[in-house]
């Protein structure tokens, strides 16, 4: 019934920017926290940044100073906005909601189905 809809992802040079966008509808239980997770062929999903029910943000080191997490309560929506781009950040991007927020993937209840990011070098 939770159904997260991502958004804002594209082909880019190395250095351009990208701002990713995650709508949620059909959330019913209150407070909840959201992540972005990023995957690689042949590799597991990681966790890119998070963002909790208070505003708490946490990233991961790779993205530190590059990204930035943020929400929109009022619109539902989930925003990634991803500056500095390297041609390694290249991947399918999701977003992730659920009750407690964290970098790994295990806590998140709900995924949406992803948008590919490619950076060119």
């Amino acid at each position: 019934q939770v159904k997260l809809v991502e958004s804002g992802g594209g082909s880019v040079q190395a250095g351009g920017s990208l701002r990713l966008s995650c709508k949620v509808s059909g959330y019913t239980g209150g407070e909840y926290s959201m992540a972005w997770f990023r995957q690689f062929p042949d590799q597991g999903r990681e966790g890119v940044a998070m963002i909790d029910h208070k505003g708490v943000t946490d990233y991961a080191a790779s993205v530190q100073g590059r990204f930035t997490i943020s929400r929109d309560p009022a619109k539902d929506t989930l925003y990634l906005q991803m500056n500095s781009l390297k041609a390694e950040d290249t991947g399918m991007y999701y977003c992730a909601a659920g009750r407690y927020g964290s970098l790994g993937s295990s806590v998140y209840d709900y995924w949406g189905r992803g948008t590919e990011v490619t950076v060119s070098s």
